[in-house]
């Protein structure tokens, strides 16, 4: 086989991949994803369940593909973000509210595709620790940039990453999101990320 025709075949693959995938998000969107089906799915498509199997083994492995799409939007958001020409104090802050508006109105108000994201986390796929650990290197190249500005104290990149990954999950993880965003005796957006930011300052 040609590279011609190779290229074609590997074209037409991406594209039915694709369609199944956009078939996929819509019905769990709307139906929600344990009530979807393969079949579903397929009949959505116009195709036999058979003809989708042929591109994933499972409705697990169309599940993990559709998060895997959300978290590659996730990551160009912050990538974005990363490589503005503002200060690294104004970077995390507009990262951290990016991520949480994000959360807040595409998986919380849309509540079939919360289920879906925690469908994803309970299972505690590897593309969630992959998205994780590409997240952290991008906000430790950020503080490192801040470190050597000035901005912040003189500091382990990575190790000041994680943390404050970890003192702003509440406003980046889905669960804890729902579980907070009706609480009162919680500490506001603005002031999280404000002492977060400040953490890194002393």
């Amino acid at each position: 086989m040609d590279d011609l025709a190779e290229n074609a075949l590997d074209a037409a693959r991406q594209e039915n991949v694709t369609r199944i995938l956009d078939a996929a998000e819509r019905l769990f969107r709307h139906y929600g994803y344990s009530k979807t089906t393969v079949a579903d799915i397929a009949r959505d498509l116009g195709m036999s369940p058979a003809n989708v199997y042929r591109f994933f083994s499972s409705k697990v492995e169309i599940h993990q593909a559709i998060c895997g799409r959300m978290l590659a939007a996730s990551y160009q958001q912050a990538y974005d973000i990363r490589h503005l020409p503002i200060s690294a104090s104004e970077r995390l802050r507009r990262y951290v509210r990016g991520q949480y508006t994000t959360t807040v109105e595409t998986m919380l108000d849309e509540q079939k595709v919360h289920e879906m994201v925690v469908v994803a986390i309970e299972r505690d796929w590897h593309v969630i620790e992959k998205h994780i650990d590409s997240i952290q290197d991008l906000l430790a190249e950020v503080i490192r940039e801040g470190i050597e500005a000035g901005e912040f104290v003189e500091q382990d990149p990575t190790t000041a990453s994680r943390c404050f990954g970890a003192a702003t999950m509440m406003l980046c993880h889905p669960i804890m999101v729902a579980e907070c965003l009706t609480k009162t005796n919680r500490a506001s957006v603005d002031d999280l990320i404000d002492f977060s930011i400040r953490a890194l300052t002393k």
